[in-house]
């Protein structure tokens, strides 16, 4: 949950320079911009989004839970540095040196250390040409606001189909940081809110602030979750492609699985196998798994802010997909996937 912040302000963040663009050429009298013109300037917003220090507390609120953290970004030179710390329930901290993310749970000591696969999956699919994202979202601006302090552009971000939710996002004039994310339905109603309710932008990086503390683990259990890089046809399965227009596989492994009665942070045993799917800003993952009558018990649909969850029984496997869509795309990414006879 903690993370999710971030990827929002990495993913969503880069449409802010698009509207720039296309307010340019509507006044020199171009159309849309072509898609290579998109691509590139998302590119760049997305990289510049990067070099930004910034901290502040962030608050998501969505169907009826409220949750905070304070958060730190820095970078130097061509390293990230990201310090999260939970202000809710149980204390969690969150550290991220490039691709490394560190997770450590004080109370229990225990510290989860993985690779990030999320954070670098965007620019990978705008570099290969498979993002599209215009085919599939249309950007407007609606005038300023001002956010934790700052004066913003205030921008739509309105889907084309009924496959992904819609976006208002609220960006600062001066950097073009993201302050505020509002995911909204086919109806216009407010699924979630992701916002800064503090930030102060430009301070000096402080790189020790993180590297010393994912350096301290003296007394944790460490976990080192082993993510397999595979594909869908080599464990036997097949998936319609796409199921849902413009979403387009970015990551598939087999990984070991959080469960019910784990420690907090401590991986399952029993690894599954998980498939992410992106349009470019939104995600929606699918988990396979050996099906179990003790952990496995009944059919599910369930809504957490703009989060979707869907999880049954298909054969002798459980499948749950979960996402920031509809949950009518959720039923296209089930029902698109087969086991191989």
């Amino acid at each position: 949950m903690l993370l999710r912040p971030l990827v929002a302000l990495t993913l969503l963040g880069a449409v802010c320079g698009f509207v720039s663009l296309a307010r340019g050429q509507a006044a020199s009298g171009g159309g849309e911009p072509e898609a290579r013109e998109m691509r590139a300037w998302l590119l760049r917003i997305h990289e510049a989004a990067g070099k930004r220090n910034f901290q502040g507390t962030f608050v998501v609120s969505g169907g009826g839970a409220v949750s905070s953290a304070r958060i730190a970004h820095y970078c130097e030179g061509g390293n990230q540095f990201e310090r999260i710390e939970s202000l809710d329930g149980q204390m969690r901290h969150v550290f991220r040196h490039n691709d490394v993310v560190q997770t450590v749970w004080p109370a229990s000591r225990v510290a989860v250390v993985e690779q990030s696969q999320l954070l670098t999956s965007f620019p990978a699919l705008l570099q290969a040409g498979d993002d599209r994202i215009g085919d599939f979202y249309e950007v407007k601006p609606q005038g300023s606001d001002r956010v934790a302090g700052h004066e913003a552009n205030v921008l739509v971000v309105q889907p084309r189909d009924q496959n992904r939710f819609g976006y208002r996002l609220w960006s600062d004039k001066a950097s073009g940081l993201l302050l505020r994310a509002d995911v909204v339905n086919e109806r216009s109603e407010v699924l979630e809110t992701s916002a800064f309710s503090d930030v102060t932008i430009g301070i000096r990086a402080q790189p020790e602030t993180v590297l010393l503390p994912m350096k301290r683990l003296d007394g944790y259990r460490v976990i080192r979750p082993m993510l397999k890089p595979t594909q869908l046809e080599a464990e036997g399965w097949t998936l319609r492609d796409p199921p849902a227009p413009g979403f387009r596989q970015v990551s598939c492994v087999r990984r070991p699985m959080d469960g019910p009665g784990d420690v907090a942070g401590e991986p399952s045993a029993e690894p599954v196998l998980q498939a992410i799917y992106s349009d470019g800003l939104t995600y929606v993952s699918l988990f396979i798994e050996p099906y179990n009558p003790q952990r496995h018990q009944r059919a599910l649909v369930a809504t957490t802010g703009a989060t979707q969850t869907l999880m049954r029984r298909q054969g002798d496997w459980w499948l749950t997909v979960v996402g920031d869509v509809p949950i009518a795309t959720l039923k296209l990414f089930a029902n698109g996937l087969e086991r191989k006879k």
